[in-house]
């Protein structure tokens, strides 16, 4: 029996007998010719080689012949064999792109061809029949090996690359985060890097972490991409941020319901945005959205970048102040008193200051709507007849909104 030693080599115990071991320098012999018309084979049968443009056939050649010596000197079993040829063949395949399905393919092809050449080769030299079924038991054995050392190999190297792949593309995501790419070539780029349009419009979503290091939303670009939706992640000291393709209006209603599913911590979204030189300042909107008042029924919070939701975020201290000059005593009020003002209010800006439209928005009598802006007023000491008190007002309302 064989065994792999810890140096990737493998090992046979007892001696073969004097006819295995002649068998074996005959086919060692024959070893460069016969790794040339086995590499024939290959390109006529499988289609990845037949071409050559992944893998030279003179490529191919010298991995048979290597293959074909592996297994030939096996046969002899002085001492421990080399499986390096058949690792290096593994990270080559993996480098160039050829698929593994396909280098077993090749494989399993090569395990015929030199069993029937060994078997040929046995008979021609009139060894015994006993000796030709050993060698092959053995022929058997040390392709096994062989195999198995190249698809190890051909895995390692596969799985070194997706996660270097997965490092630049997460740096190129922090780098447009940052704004450290800015030129249009550059950006364009970026995007075919990152597997995404270079046309917007794009939003950026930030998640809170719930721990240091774990992810705010596990496999999300997986679960994204299965609604066809394009994004590239980053993980940050402090939240999970993504940029996500949404091409067409209802791809935000789709990434809403796709965050609620996944999100177990507060995510914000940002407007959407055309030019990726603009992902930064995106990054700041969703990460507002996340800071800033929690929906009641919802994770999932969206920034809308209304003139007055931009200046409510602009300078939180200030506008703080402002909000308790303005909404002190309203803002003391007890919570339910204060909810229904405050979405009366809201409902009035939204209908354009009409009280029987509000009425109807809100379901209650349009005295009930004045009832309540006079209370407002009284609360703030502001009119609604006035444009100027009107305008502190609704910054002021607004800020309640956004900050905490």
């Amino acid at each position: 029996m064989s065994a792999v030693s810890h140096a990737g080599e493998v090992r046979h115990g007892a001696e073969p007998d004097p006819h295995i071991v002649e068998l074996s320098k005959l086919m060692l012999a024959r070893a460069p010719a016969l790794g040339q018309a086995l590499a024939d084979r290959l390109f006529r049968e499988i289609d990845a080689y037949r071409d050559g443009n992944v893998v030279t056939k003179d490529e191919v050649a010298a991995s048979c012949e290597a293959n074909l010596t592996f297994v030939f000197h096996s046969l002899s079993a002085h001492g421990d064999v080399d499986v390096s040829p058949a690792e290096n063949v593994g990270i080559a395949r993996a480098l160039v792109g050829l698929p593994l399905p396909a280098v077993m393919t090749a494989y399993r092809i090569g395990f015929r061809f030199m069993w029937e050449q060994t078997l040929a080769g046995g008979r021609a030299a009139g060894i015994p029949t006993e000796s030709i079924l050993d060698a092959t038991a053995r022929v058997f054995l040390a392709q096994d090996t062989f195999t198995q050392a190249m698809a190890s190999a051909y895995r390692q190297q596969l799985t070194q690359q997706i996660l270097e792949q997965e490092e630049e593309r997460s740096a190129l995501v922090e780098a447009l985060l940052s704004r450290r790419i800015t030129d249009s070539q550059s950006l364009w780029e970026a995007a075919d890097l990152l597997r995404l349009p270079t046309t917007g419009p794009y939003v950026v979503v930030a998640a809170e972490l719930p721990a240091i290091g774990k992810l705010g939303l596990p496999a999300i670009e997986n679960k994204l991409a299965a609604r066809d939706i394009r994004s590239a992640w980053r993980l940050l000291p402090d939240s999970h941020v993504g940029i996500v393709h949404v091409r067409i209006r209802d791809t935000i209603s789709t990434l809403t319901t796709v965050l609620s599913q996944v999100a177990t911590v507060r995510v914000g979204i940002s407007p959407p945005f055309d030019d990726l030189a603009d992902t930064s300042d995106a990054l700041r909107f969703a990460r507002l959205a996340v800071t800033g008042k929690q929906s009641a029924d919802s994770l999932i919070t969206a920034f809308h970048d209304t003139p007055l939701a931009v200046a409510a975020v602009s300078a939180p201290e200030v506008m703080g102040k402002i909000r308790s000059s303005v909404l002190r005593r309203l803002i003391e009020l007890p919570t339910a008193e204060r909810t229904i003002l405050l979405d009366t209010f809201q409902a009035w800006l939204q209908e354009g200051g009409s009280a029987n439209d509000t009425a109807t928005k809100i379901f209650c009598h349009p005295n009930t709507v004045r009832h309540r802006l006079r209370r407002i007023e009284e609360l703030t000491d502001r009119s609604l007849s006035r444009p100027l008190d009107i305008a502190e007002l609704c910054l002021a309302f607004e800020v309640d909104q956004r900050l905490p």
